[in-house]
């Protein structure tokens, strides 16, 4: 099932499911109880929004090996990860601004999961059950900043450096599936998730031992080599195989 947020022709903000291309108005939460209504509207008609509101983004760094000895980086012994911001946060086909503050913006790819209920200390054999479901993410990111700040929050958080959409994915299993960037049309990346250091299950256990997880959380669970640059006028697509594609223009802050 692929659940949504979006606006509808009244301007209200509504949770949503969609079927054959209709959306169906979800009554109550995600992340409870809720109830579905037929699907009647065409998905064409209505603006996605971001597909959750998260508490917070924990991004892992350099968990395929290719992309972390493309940056020149070791191959971590554990997870390496890091926060950015909710108000980075946009939609499919919403604009990724360029801030001045950089001048080496880059596109990173990733499968995105989708914690959907309260967790502390979770063991991987039992994370499955606190996923909701997955999205695709972009962890846009300053590589100029990345590199002379000490910490990756700069680099990680301006506006709009998180595109995520444009739906969660209830049903598909995250362990083989083959995660595609492309900028203008042209391939950039194309990986598979089997290929991640640490995987999925692993990565909610790691992470729940350091901090609670809330419904609507997304962890970023890293990107594969080929990352590159951003500019303005670029068109950079995000395909993860199942899930669909994440498109998002690339503008200069005016």
């Amino acid at each position: 099932m692929n659940f949504i947020r979006f606006i509808d022709g009244k301007k209200k903000v509504q949770t949503g499911w969609i079927q054959n291309n209709l959306v169906g108005v979800v009554e109550g939460s995600v992340f409870g109880s809720f109830k579905r209504q037929e699907c009647t509207i065409p998905l064409n008609k209505v603006r996605l929004l971001p597909p959750v509101v998260p508490t917070k983004i924990i991004g892992v760094g350099r968990n395929y090996a290719e992309h972390a000895r493309e940056l020149g980086n070791q191959v971590p012994s554990e997870p390496v990860i890091f926060l950015k911001p909710p108000s980075c946060v946009i939609a499919h086909n919403e604009a990724i601004i360029l801030p001045p503050e950089s001048k080496q913006v880059e596109f990173e790819g990733e499968l995105g999961i989708v914690i959907g209920k309260r967790g502390r200390d979770i063991s991987a054999s039992e994370a499955r059950t606190f996923i909701l479901g997955y999205t695709i993410a972009n962890d846009v990111t300053a590589r100029d900043l990345q590199k002379s700040d000490p910490q990756w929050t700069r680099a990680k958080g301006f506006d709009t450096f998180c595109p995520l959409g444009p739906w969660i994915d209830t049903s598909v299993e995250p362990f083989d599936l083959i995660i595609s960037t492309h900028v203008n049309n042209i391939l950039r990346q194309m990986n598979s998730t089997k290929d991640m250091i640490f995987p999925i299950y692993e990565l909610i256990s790691d992470i729940s031992r350091v901090m609670t997880l809330e419904p609507g959380d997304i962890i970023l669970t890293g990107t594969p080599a080929g990352v590159g640059e951003l500019n303005p006028g670029d068109i950079v697509k995000v395909t993860i195989e199942g899930i669909g594609e994440l498109i998002n223009p690339v503008v200069s802050k005016e």
